[in-house]
């Protein structure tokens, strides 16, 4: 009983060592598999990958077919083994007096096995001493691959010049530049797609409301110079010892310049308002003919008062014909005042007008409250007209007297974000912005300064200059549109859309700048052969 206990216990622990080496072969050539998988950076390798997936077959086959066999045997001798112990425990029952002939068979049978049992031992040695050495030439194997492995990737760096890190690094920025070159090309589909249909009912909305708006091209503009019928009249408005033309000066604030010009005389101040003062009193100091310092301080005074009741009325005349109501009197004389401000040579008030108008039939195609659009675009350059000297930028100034006065928020921000010094809260701000655009951006509408306009010009060509690939760049149509030559060796056509829409958004970002400007990037390429 005891000799078959061991004899089981032998034969199973003969059957788990080799399955465990079965297993633990096959799990090496898995990893070696899995490592050559992962390393085919050059065909000795991808060949080197071959023979370790060959080898791994057919250890794998091998340990297969011996497991098979193996167990095959043990469940043989297992039903042998059991077979016999139960023919004699049969015969121990039936025949109990042949017990020691039985013991002696038993014994010798015993012993036959046990040689059985050690050749099977000794065969499953060598099996064992097989897969040791099918190991080691595995192990071997592996050795060379990475042997082979590093060689390849030295002669590869040889003869790129490379590391294998900067190699990566460079893959990895190539990848990076394809991928940003089709984001972009993506995103512009997607804005030109999003843009085909708003921008068509956009412009369309734009050009009704511009052809619905008549104004004059010759707008007012507020004179310095005092024009007289000879020079006999400068003596008198200078008086003797000066004294008339100081009376003048301290009367109404206003610098009079006489000088050789013929028959004029300049009046220099920073507030318009006070410069038309000026030109009315001298005007009417000179037809009178009567000029000391005592007629100088009451005609002053009385001008003055004229011109205070004149801007009230012409702020009421201007909100009466836009049809707006309920603004603050301190409102309406803001409004007044600026008859006598403009802006590029462009008369204020009659900007603001327009800009009123065209923001109450914009806001009527889009469905918003005319009447506030209207409040909002009269009231937009208020800030323009303050009675004192202010740091602070007139869209922020006239915001906060429109706080102060109890205008509406919708109607505040408006005025506070048309040059986008606070953010936009409300549709009215947006359109007061296009509105004010519109009308200071069309033609004649507008005088601007030499020098301001060249250096505009300078620098939207130096910020195309800054690029790499701009070989020249040339602002044409007054600003409107920049073209960028670019070098064809360094900019390619996926490079020149991306070019382009950073080129714009600097421009965006760094200048300020009326209306809007076209950025076209040119890429060429010239093959010139000569024959002889």
């Amino acid at each position: 009983m005891w000799a078959f206990f061991i004899y089981n216990f032998e034969t199973f622990m003969e059957i788990l060592f080799i399955v465990g080496g079965v297993v633990l072969g096959a799990g090496i050539g898995f990893a070696i598999a899995k490592y050559l998988e992962k390393n085919h950076a050059s065909s000795i390798l991808q060949r080197t990958q071959g023979e370790a997936k060959t080898i791994l077959r057919e250890a794998k086959t091998e340990g297969e077919a011996i497991k098979k066999e193996k167990i095959l045997q043990a469940k043989e001798k297992f039903i042998e083994l059991k077979s016999e112990h139960e023919q004699v425990i049969l015969s121990r029952d039936k025949k109990i007096a042949e017990a020691e002939k039985r013991t002696r068979d038993k014994e010798s049978q015993i012993s036959s096995e046990l040689a059985k049992a050690k050749k099977a031992a000794e065969e499953s040695e060598k099996v064992v001493t097989d897969y040791n050495s099918k190991i080691e030439v595995i192990a071997k194997k592996e050795q060379e691959i990475d042997r082979l492995h590093r060689t390849s990737v030295e002669k590869l760096e040889a003869i790129s010049g490379l590391t294998a890190e900067e190699a990566k690094n460079q893959i990895m920025e190539s990848l990076k530049n394809e991928a940003k070159a089709n984001a972009m090309a993506y995103i512009q589909d997607s804005i030109e797609e999003a843009k085909l249909t708003a921008q068509q009912e956009a412009k369309k909305i734009v050009i009704q409301t511009i052809q619905r708006v008549g104004t004059e091209e010759a707008v007012e503009n507020c004179v310095s110079v005092f024009n007289i019928e000879s020079d006999d009249v400068k003596g008198r408005i200078i008086g003797r010892e000066g004294r008339n033309i100081r009376a003048i000066e301290a009367a109404t604030g206003v610098e009079i310049i006489v000088d050789d010009t013929p028959e004029a005389i300049i009046l220099s101040c920073f507030d318009p308002v006070r410069r038309e003062i000026a030109r009315l009193s001298l005007h009417r100091l000179v037809t009178d003919g009567r000029i000391h310092p005592a007629r100088i301080e009451e005609v002053v005074t009385k001008t003055a008062k004229q011109i205070d009741e004149e801007i009230i009325e012409i702020g009421k005349r201007t909100v009466i014909d836009l049809g707006i109501h309920g603004l603050h009197p301190e409102l309406i004389k803001v409004i007044g005042r600026m008859k006598y401000r403009s802006s590029y040579g462009q008369n204020l008030l009659q900007h603001s007008r327009e800009v009123a108008k065209l923001c109450g039939i914009m806001a009527a195609e889009l469905g918003l409250n005319v009447k506030l659009a209207k409040r909002a675009g009269l009231l937009h350059d208020i800030g323009k007209v303050p009675e004192t000297e202010s740091e602070l930028p007139h869209a922020i100034l006239g915001m906060q007297w429109a706080e102060k006065y109890g205008e509406k928020p919708e109607v505040c921000n408006a005025i506070g974000a048309h040059h986008d010094e606070i953010e936009m809260t409300s549709l009215i701000s947006p359109l007061v912005q296009v509105c004010d655009a519109i009308s200071g951006a069309r033609p004649g509408a507008r005088r601007q300064v030499l020098d301001s306009y060249i250096q505009r010009l300078k620098d939207l060509e130096s910020i195309a200059n800054d690029f790499n690939g701009v070989k020249n760049s040339y602002a044409i149509q007054a600003g409107r549109e920049l073209r960028v030559i670019v070098e064809s060796e360094k900019v390619s056509d996926e490079m020149a859309s991306t070019l382009s829409f950073d080129i714009s958004q600097k421009i965006q970002t760094e200048m300020t700048y009326p209306g809007q400007v076209k950025i076209t990037v040119i890429r060429e390429t010239r093959a010139i052969n000569i024959a002889k």
